[in-house]
């Protein structure tokens, strides 16, 4: 059983952009989202993936992800996945034996930038750096399924 562990943060200022170590662009969107899961299909440069996640609040949840043909993943986000699609860069700094992937986006989203942590135990602690700003682990509307469906452009509205 996969089991994500991971802690969300909006940034406190842009000092991270000084630690960037390496950056992908992604095209995701979403073959269903319930209540109690989600599927996508995520597009990164040359690979693809099939993603299943629970649809669990809070830090930990069951997610498994299945490498597809790129062929067959474009395919899929352009006929059967509802738009909406999120568009981002994400962005990698190694830090204190963590990686932080910082997720700026895009299209619909675009303004919002939110930084992740994965840890492997659900009671790992882990250095904050300075520009880590509030969690926001437990707010709904951060999280990317969420995100297809109330894009951070309406938030305001």
């Amino acid at each position: 059983m996969a089991l994500e562990i991971e802690h969300k943060f909006l940034l406190a200022n842009d000092d991270w952009r000084t630690e960037v170590q390496s950056s992908v662009y992604y095209k995701q969107a979403y073959l269903s989202s319930s209540p109690t899961s989600s599927i996508r299909v995520r597009i990164s440069d040359s690979q693809a993936w099939l993603n299943l996640k629970s649809a669990t609040i809070g830090n930990h949840r069951l997610e498994f992800e299945y490498e597809i043909p790129l062929v067959d993943a474009d395919t899929i986000i352009t006929e059967l996945c509802v738009k909406p699609w999120i568009e981002k860069q994400r962005h990698f700094i190694a830090r204190d034996g963590h990686v932080w992937e910082i997720d700026e986006f895009f299209g619909d989203n675009a303004g919002l930038i939110v930084a992740e942590i994965e840890l492997l135990q659900i009671d790992e602690s882990f250095a904050k750096p300075s520009w880590i700003g509030v969690e926001v682990t437990h707010d709904l509307r951060y999280y990317n399924n969420n995100l297809a469906k109330h894009a951070f452009k309406d938030w305001n509205k």
